[in-house]
């Protein structure tokens, strides 16, 4: 009877030692590390949510940060995210370059990492793929507006850029191949006369812009790198008495944005789509994970945004 009863006992034992060991159902399937230039943006806030939405119905857990615009705050991170063994990496680098070391030590770890929206294409680290906006279109579309808004006159522009963050990079080299194109024939020649370090931010946009209304008080039009700095200027210029005079171009499509579009703020502005970003990197997570092959690039192509469609915009005011 004892006997029995020691029997009947580890059997017990064992069956729930084993139902400890099987993943209950519905468990995560482990984590994505994300880490973000920004989540004071709202662009990189709409990013991380959809990458959220779109791990969880596939059975993973995120964990999203902000690094603040800083690379060592973010490779910091990006190390805490190879302690914990994220199941993967999603990056917006702070600085495509000083970042490379801590992507290396996830290859290292053999954790896969993506970028979404800021590219690294630099040597010796191993991207799965890059999911972004196509920055260089962008910003050829910016150059056509800005060429459209002065309606073939010439002048002098300033460019509110980011040097350190490669997608305001292309961005700028998109508008200026552009830009290069049209003066070779044009009788009146657009010509760019300051570039300054918007910071991505509004803040830093307006003090930027400042600058360079003083330097430049004939400045007919500027070209933002996204929409805060945009804004930024805006600010200045009506500080300035001049927000009648000059055109501004942004680069975005945030709603603060497309609000000013219609209001007649800004002019125009390539639109990206950042749910859509969110959505793409965690379905390429996806796909890596079963074995797929996938392209070094997946680009997400804007849309320029005008005061036409900001009138027709049901989301805006």
């Amino acid at each position: 009877m004892k006997t029995r009863r020691y029997l009947l006992l580890s059997l017990v034992l064992l069956a729930a030692c084993g139902k400890t060991l099987d993943k209950p159902a519905g468990a995560s399937k482990g984590t994505i590390g994300v880490s973000l230039l920004t989540l004071q943006n709202p662009f990189f806030k709409v990013i991380g949510d959809n990458i959220t939405a779109e791990a969880t119905k596939n059975g993973y857990d995120t964990l999203v940060v902000s690094a603040d615009n800083d690379v060592v705050r973010q490779s910091n991170q990006v190390k805490d995210f190879i302690v914990k063994k994220a199941a993967a990496i999603v990056l917006s680098p702070a600085d495509s370059k000083a970042i490379v070391p801590v992507i290396q030590e996830a290859n290292a770890a053999g954790i896969p990492v993506f970028t979404v929206d800021v590219p690294c294409n630099e040597p010796g680290v191993k991207i799965v793929t890059q999911v972004a906006t196509d920055n260089f279109g962008g910003g050829k579309e910016a150059a056509t507006a800005m060429i459209e808004a002065l309606k073939g006159g010439g002048g002098k522009i300033g460019v509110l850029d980011l040097k350190q963050v490669e997608s305001c990079i292309l961005r700028v080299k998109g508008f200026k191949e552009v830009l290069d194109a049209h003066n070779a024939n044009a009788a009146q020649k657009i010509e760019i006369v300051s570039e300054l370090d918007g910071g991505g931010l509004k803040d830093k946009g307006y003090k930027a812009a400042e600058d360079m209304l003083q330097a430049h008080p004939d400045l007919v039009g500027i070209f933002a790198i996204n929409d805060p700095s945009a804004l930024g200027a805006r600010g200045a210029l009506e500080k300035a008495g001049r927000a009648d005079k000059v055109v501004i171009i942004a680069f975005d499509g945030q709603p603060e944005g497309r609000q000013a579009i219609k209001e007649g703020k800004m002019y125009a502005e390539p639109v990206q789509f950042p749910e859509k970003m969110g959505v793409e990197v965690v379905k390429a997570f996806i796909r890596h994970s079963k074995g797929e092959e996938l392209p070094p690039q997946m680009l997400i192509p804007t849309s320029l945004y005008r005061q036409a469609d900001g009138k027709a915009d049901p989301t805006l005011k």
